[in-house]
């Protein structure tokens, strides 16, 4: 695969790339979540659930099920907010959480392409709002997210268009390359599992980041490169996850038992 900085100067390329778990460890929708739950926007019950999906997510990687639970629940939780306060919160939880969950070798990826005079796209299920964040913290171009709707600065809770997902990836980055005209067969695609594949099958250059067991095994057959970030091999990077699944599944349970207690002692 031919590094950024030897692409032609003349050609308009672009790279493209899928957030969780390709830029930053694990689901960037359940530190989102956790952060609204200690400002009190939902329950107890609302977290747990967002937890068990950021354990499975870890261990087994997305799936559109998955993906269609968060939206759903998650578009429920922010109707009647304002899109300042949900966006107040995202900046928040970059700062104290997610920047400090960044891979650092897709960080110096990023950077290279930006020095190489690519345009630069996270393309990603996250809220367009806390995606564009990324973006703008990253020094990336821009940002194609799913759109939550709003009317008078407040979110409805319905969608504008489709789950930033699977197929849609792909649309959107054919779309944006025509409007932009970036030349897709020069340009580049990261992402982490088989969701990714419509928006890297759209560029010359398509290259799996921390990929899943599944869109390994395609990646060898068709004979893209890898590029594995997660740590000291894939076994320590299971580990890992394992851990960091273990770790969030004892905070929940810890978080449940602390306010069974409270609602108990308040009843006596």
């Amino acid at each position: 695969m031919p590094s950024p900085a030897e692409s032609s100067p003349s050609v308009r390329a672009a790279a493209f790339f899928d957030v969780d778990n390709t830029i930053i460890r694990g689901a960037s929708a359940f530190h989102l979540a956790r952060a609204l739950y200690q400002r009190r926007f939902f329950g107890t019950g609302d977290l747990v659930r967002f937890a068990l999906i950021q354990a499975k997510y870890l261990l087994f990687g997305e799936s559109r099920s998955q993906i269609e639970t968060v939206r759903s629940k998650a578009l429920s939780l922010i109707a009647g907010r304002s899109v300042a306060e949900i966006t107040a919160v995202g900046e928040d939880v970059y700062d104290t959480v997610l920047e400090l969950r960044i891979f650092p070798g897709t960080k110096r990826l990023l950077d290279e392409h930006l020095a190489a005079g690519d345009q630069v796209w996270l393309v990603t299920a996250t809220p367009v709002e806390i995606g564009g964040l990324i973006a703008r913290r990253l020094g990336a171009t821009g940002c194609l997210g799913t759109i939550a709707e709003h009317s008078g600065g407040f979110y409805t809770g319905r969608l504008v268009g489709d789950l930033m997902h699977g197929e849609a990836k792909g649309a959107a980055v054919r779309e944006l390359a025509e409007r932009e005209g970036i030349d897709l067969s020069a340009s580049y695609a990261y992402g982490d599992s088989l969701n990714d594949l419509p928006m890297m099958r759209t560029v010359g250059h398509p290259c799996p980041i921390n990929p899943d067991a599944r869109l390994r095994r395609h990646a060898k057959e068709v004979g893209w490169p890898i590029r594995e970030f997660r740590g000291r091999g894939r076994r320590a990077a299971g580990r890992g996850m394992k851990t960091a699944s273990w770790a969030g599944a004892a905070w929940v349970a810890g978080l449940v038992l602390r306010t069974i207690r409270r609602r108990i002692q308040g009843g006596r």
